[in-house]
This record gives structure tokens, C-alpha cells and sequence, in this order.
């Protein structure tokens, strides 16, 4: 029998010299042999295996890295180490603060090593599958609504039972509502207590629903909705105005911003401009359709059910008065143009500096006397010139600026064939006769005589609900 001589080649390792190993002959008898089958078998399960690669790792042994094999096993092993820590980052990342988390167990290279030698800084709490903060079940009971029996008998309207259950079903409520956690502690609510915290929530979370849908919907003190915004940007990229910079007054019926002018292909754009924006709701003027409803430019336009519809006319509104106004001379703002319920104006003030209304502007006994002078001729020129009355004049919608009173807020002004016209020309005779008065004018009428002064009628009374009579006669 011929022998045959067997020679192994190791194939060329990077650490390592390539070896060749000959194995000495033997006869074909001998290869075909179950001894030496067995014996082939057994040298091929000298490689090592995977726990002990794994304990070799965790220990920090050095091993003979002369096999291709281990070598690799210990390369992935390290990846996946290294894998399921960055994992571990981007969970706390992604989840947050938040009360709902999100886990990324499902995409782990879970490893033996992971069991027995991780340590705990590595493992946050939420990983794991007992939570310490949750609490624990009240006892179910039976369909027959009692356990125990005799003397210890307990039912379902037990008063500590029914706590339990109560204190467990605080885990339903909405999830802004913070219940905390109790952990440790045998809470139990009475289901007085646990109804009216009930009760409480969903009236929070209607609560927040309105006041979402408000702010979406509508202007707010000193905040704009998204469409005013929208009309606001418009402006902005139409080259009308350079830049918005902030809110300089609020009121009941709008918000004012100052901007800075840009320019138009009609019409000249000051340096320094107000946007009126005038509110979309209605809980802080609700009487607004009394001044517009009887008023002939709008009667046939006018509607009590569309909100934004009403708002859109007092600020067309407003814009006429202020032309009427400026055509006859009287100081006010110049309107520059009108976009739905934004209206653009003059500034009246300088240097960003809005000029102080009469009430709060400091004020001599001359500059005092002028001041009245100048708006008992107003009040004359826009009844008689302006066919208006302004139906809120005071001292807060005066402006004193470069020596002289400026007429702002004449949107609610109306003409003298209003069925409520003198009322209100009376009362802003009120107004203006008691504030400077006060004032220390000397020379300033009572209520009476400015009213008739104004309006051209010799109206008389002993009281001011006799003369208010005679008034709405008129």
C-alpha cells in the first residue's frame, strides 16, 4: 500500500509568520481508519468557544491571539459592546423628560457578558421590566362582591378597598395632570376626593383646549393670531415697511405696533408708522355693533354673526374718519393704507417715543389753556366741518405732541343722523369739561354749555337727567 504523505498550510496571518505543519505519513488504511477520524474530530474542537472569548474579555486577560477565529469573536464582540452603549444614548436622548418613553430593546446585540457583568450605571431603570414607581393592584373582587366569610366578611363598598382602587385609578388621568408617584406609601382616596379631582381634569383639559383654540383664533393683549402675522409679513416683503418693532400701547379694541416705513408706488410712506391691529374678539368691547349697525355707510353690510366681518368694517371705518379728519385740518394720524383689520398710520411721536396722551403728558397752567382752546375747536370742526362725533373722546385718546393736541381713536366715531349721536356728543362733553376743570382751567365750560356750544342747539336743564332728556329728544 503506497503511503501517503498529508502536508497543512496555515494561510499567512497578519500577526503572525506563516507556518507549515507536516504531518507525518501514514497509509491510506490508516487515513480511512475511525481512529483517525476520531482524531481529526477532536482537533477540531480545539478551537476555543464562545463563553470562554466572553470570559476572557470581561476579565481582561491577554490571550494568544494566534487564532483567526477568536481574534474575530473578540473584534465583534467589542462592536456590539460598543453598539448597545450608543444605543443606550440615543434612547435617553430621544425619550427625554418625557412620561412616555420609548424603548430600543428590539435592536440590542444582547450578549452573555451582559448578564452577569454589566454594571448598573449602564442599565437605566426604564430598561428593565419592573418599574419601582408603579403601583401596586388593589385586590380584584369577586363577582359576588364580597370576600372572607362570618365576621370577616369584606365588600366591594369597603372603605379601604374603594381607596385603593380610587388611588390605582389616578393612573388614567391625562397625562399633564401630575398625580405623582406615592411609591411606598397605602394611599387611599374617598370617592369624594378622587370625583372632584376627577372633575378636575376634565375641566383642565377643556380649559387648555379653549385657550389653544383662542390663541390660534384670535389677537390677544399684545400677541398677533397666525393670519395677522401672515398679513403682518406681507407687509414686511411688499416693501411697505422696513422692519416691525414691537407693541407701544394696547387697548380694548386693538393692539399698536411701531414699525419703520419703506416705501409705495402711490402713496408716501413716513419714516416711523403704527399698525393698528385692531382684536378679533369680542369679550373686551362687545358693544361694538351699537356705533356701526345705525350707521348708514355700513348698514347694509353690517353682520352681527361673522366676528372678523365686523372687525374688518371698524377699521375701514376708522380709516374714512381719519380722512375726513385730515382733509379738514384737525391733527391726527395719516392713514397710509389698510390691509383687512391692520391699519397702517403716521407715527405721532418721535425717535421710536410715542408723544404721551393728555392725561399723563406734564403740563402748565399755559400749555393747559391752549390744550383746552385747541379741543373745544376740534371738537367744533368735526362736528360742524367732519360731520362726526367721536363718541369716545377724554383725556386718553388725546395726544400732546409739538405744542398741540392730536386726535387718535375715531374708529367708534359716527355722524350726527345716529339715533344715539347727541348721547354720545354729550358724554364726551362730560369728559372733556370735568378734565379740565380739574385741571385747573379756569375759563373751561361745564357740560352743559360745551354741549351747546358744539352742536349748535340751546338746550336747558336743571339736572343732568333733564338735560340728558332734552338730549335724546333730539
Amino acid at each position: 500500500m503506497d503511503q501517503i504523505s498529508i502536508t497543512a498550510e496555515v494561510p499567512k496571518s497578519p500577526w503572525g509568520a506563516t507556518t507549515t505543519k507536516v504531518v507525518c505519513p501514514c497509509s491510506f488504511t490508516d487515513v480511512m481508519s475511525e481512529q483517525l477520524a476520531k482524531q481529526l474530530d477532536d482537533e477540531s474542537q480545539s478551537f476555543p468557544d464562545f463563553s470562554s472569548v466572553s470570559a476572557a474579555l470581561d476579565a481582561g486577560e491577554e490571550r494568544e491571539t494566534d487564532s483567526d477565529l477568536m481574534l474575530a469573536q473578540m473584534l465583534q464582540m467589542q462592536f456590539d459592546k460598543e453598539f448597545d452603549t450608543q444605543l443606550r444614548t440615543e434612547e435617553r436622548k430621544f425619550n427625554g423628560d418625557s412620561k412616555l418613553s420609548i424603548s430600543f430593546e428590539n435592536y440590542r446585540m444582547v450578549h452573555p457578558y451582559e448578564a452577569s457583568g454589566s454594571s448598573e450605571d449602564e442599565v437605566d431603570w426604564q430598561d428593565s421590566c419592573d418599574d419601582p414607581y408603579k403601583a401596586d393592584k388593589p385586590t380584584i373582587t369577586p363577582k359576588r362582591g364580597f370576600t372572607g366569610k362570618g365576621k370577616n366578611i369584606t365588600t366591594k363598598h369597603d372603605e379601604v378597598v374603594c381607596g385603593r382602587k380610587n388611588t390605582a385609578r389616578m393612573d388614567n388621568f391625562a397625562p399633564e395632570i401630575n398625580v405623582g408617584d406615592g411609591l411606598g406609601m397605602d394611599l387611599k382616596l374617598s370617592n369624594q376626593v378622587y370625583n372632584s379631582l376627577k372633575q378636575h381634569c376634565y375641566s383642565e383639559q377643556r380649559r387648555s383646549a379653549r385657550l389653544h383654540e383662542k390663541k390660534e383664533h384670535s389677537t390677544a393683549e399684545q400677541a398677533v393670531d397666525p393670519r395677522t402675522r401672515l398679513l403682518m409679513y406681507k407687509m414686511v416683503n411688499a416693501g411697505i415697511l422696513e422692519n416691525i418693532n414691537g407693541c407701544i400701547s394696547t387697548g380694548k379694541e386693538s393692539v399698536v405696533f411701531h414699525a419703520n416705513g419703506g416705501s409705495m408706488e402711490n402713496n408716501a410712506v413716513p419714516d416711523e408708522c403704527v399698525l393698528k391691529v385692531f382684536k378679533t374678539t369680542l369679550n373686551e368691547f362687545k358693544n361694538r355693533d351699537k356705533y356701526i349697525k345705525d350707521d348708514y355707510r355700513f348698514i347694509d353690510r353690517f353682520s352681527k354673526l361673522n366676528p372678523r366681518t365686523i372687525i374688518r368694517l371698524w377699521a375701514e371705518k376708522e380709516m374714512h374718519n381719519l380722512a375726513r379728519m385730515k382733509k379738514a385740518g384737525i391733527p391726527c394720524p395719516e392713514v397710509v393704507v389698510l390691509k383687512k383689520h391692520i391699519l397702517v398710520m403716521s407715527f405721532i411721536g418721535k425717535d421710536h417715543v410715542p408723544a404721551p396722551k393728555l392725561k399723563e403728558a406734564m403740563l402748565g397752567s399755559e400749555d393747559m389753556k391752549r390744550a383746552y382752546y385747541q379741543v373745544v375747536h376740534m371738537m367744533q370742526q368735526l362736528y360742524q366741518e367732519c360731520n362726526l362725533v367721536h363718541a369716545d373722546l377724554s383725556e386718553y385718546n388725546m395726544l400732546w405732541h409739538e405744542c398741540k393736541v392730536w386726535l387718535i381713536d375715531v374708529s367708534q366715531s359716527i355722524e350726527p343722523n345716529h339715533p344715539h349721536s347727541h348721547e354720545f356728543l354729550f358724554r364726551d362733553c362730560r369728559n372733556v369739561a370735568t378734565f379740565f376743570q380739574k385741571g385747573g382751567v379756569s375759563e373751561a365750560m361745564n357740560m352743559y354749555e360745551l354741549f351747546n356750544v358744539v352742536s349748535g342747539l340751546q338746550l336747558s336743564g336743571d339736572s343732568e337727567a333733564e338735560f340728558l332728556a332734552q338730549v335724546r329728544k333730539h
